[in-house]
Order: C-alpha cells, then structure tokens, then sequence
C-alpha cells in the first residue's frame, strides 16, 4: 500500500509512457501525447482525489491536442509577426502547443498558465523537446489582475459553461487593459460569437473525436468589444 500512495515522478512517467510525436496538422511541433496504453490513471495522486464531493478526478486534458490550441499555433506560425517582439500569455494551456508556436515565433516572453500539477510538467518537458523556453504558471490566474502582457492566446477555455464563466470575466478585464486577445475554437455552444472576429480558419482533428474521423474547420478570432457591446 505504500507504494500506492507515494507520488509518480511525472516527468518521468510522461517520457516512459508517452509518445514524442507532432502535433496533429500541426508537424512544426511535437509533443507528449497520450495512447491506449499509457496508463494516464495512474498519475492521478491520492491527494488530488481526495475531496469525496468529487465524483471522478479531473481528466488530463494536457494529454492530447485540442482544435483551438492547434488552430492557433497553426495561425502563430504562419502569421509570426502576431507575436514576434510580444510577451504573451498562453492560457489554459494543457501540453503547451501555443505557446511553444508563440516562442518558435519570435515572442519576446511567452507564460503558459496551467491548473493540473502533471500539465505543468508536461509544458516544462514539451517545451524542452522543441527548443524553446516557457515560464509556466501552475495557478488560476482568471481570478486576478491582467498580467504584464501584450497579448492572450486562449485556445479550448469555452468548452463548458463552467469555464466560460470563469474564463470571460477574466478575458474581458484584460480587454479593458488593453491586452490583445486571439481566441481558437472549433465553434463550441459557449463560444461567445457575438463578441469575436473570425481571423481565419483551419481544418484540424479535435480531442474526443473518432480515431478515423475528418478534421473539420476550427477558427482563429479576435476579441473586439465590450460586454454588451
């Protein structure tokens, strides 16, 4: 029983168990992704399951690549005078892509914010196997101030109403900051439509997909108004 209850070393875990590939429509980069056998459940720490009013742990998301994270490195990366010269946030950002785009790019300064302790492992390790340097952040920054940046990328946060409401408030203080926001997404229902600009768009697999589906538009946009605007 001890031996169940002692902590994974995470980076290990994740170079023994993981695969280093690129990123799905997405060859500039590669990451640690999950696949049926790597045992993800594992990495889940008897502390962080601790709360009974929890019913399942939370999944790692990080695992696997996203439609709006991958639409956006795709955007950064053909369009690097986006970010080059800027520091830029990458929020929520699960494996990294984008902000691994972003330093490949020329950002001046990239900050990935990430929540689960095995994500910001596997930034740190993602990072490192593309040659680029990423200061992470392991905390819920939507609570704060806006940071020191020039601009937000945000790929995937509106995939719950849970989310999206942490995640606006937050977006929409750094708006009136005036920090530039890039959105992606593959149009998710909480997608605030009426408050973006689509910048471009590109077809790419989504997490939770079928193995053998199509890849399908997923769109690049720009915050541009206000709240009720």
């Amino acid at each position: 029983m001890p031996d169940r209850q002692r902590r994974i070393d995470s980076a290990e875990f994740i170079k023994a168990n993981m695969r280093l590939v690129p990123v799905p429509a997405l060859a500039e980069i590669r990451f640690y992704t999950a696949h049926p056998g790597s045992g993800l459940s594992r990495l889940i720490d008897p502390e962080d399951d601790a709360d009974e009013a929890a019913a399942e742990p939370q999944p790692p998301y990080w695992a696997y690549a996203w439609a709006g994270g991958a639409v956006l490195a795709r955007y950064i990366l053909d369009h690097p005078m986006t970010v080059a010269g800027r520091r830029v946030l990458d929020l929520g950002a699960g494996s990294g892509i984008v902000g691994i785009a972003a330093a490949k790019a020329g950002a001046r300064q990239v900050i990935a914010a990430e929540i689960d302790r095995n994500g910001v492992v596997a930034i740190g390790l993602n990072a490192a196997a593309n040659g680029v340097a990423i200061a992470v952040v392991n905390d819920d920054i939507t609570k704060g101030s806006p940071p020191s940046v020039d601009l937000v990328l945000a790929g995937d946060v509106f995939y719950g109403q849970d989310v999206a409401e942490r995640v606006m408030p937050f977006l929409d203080r750094c708006f009136a900051a005036g920090i530039e926001i890039l959105v992606g997404d593959p149009g998710r229902v909480h997608l605030p439509r009426s408050r973006l600009r689509l910048l471009a768009e590109y077809d790419v697999p989504d997490f939770g997909d079928a193995k053998d589906a199509a890849a399908r538009p997923s769109g690049v946009f720009r915050l541009e108004t206000e709240p009720g605007g």
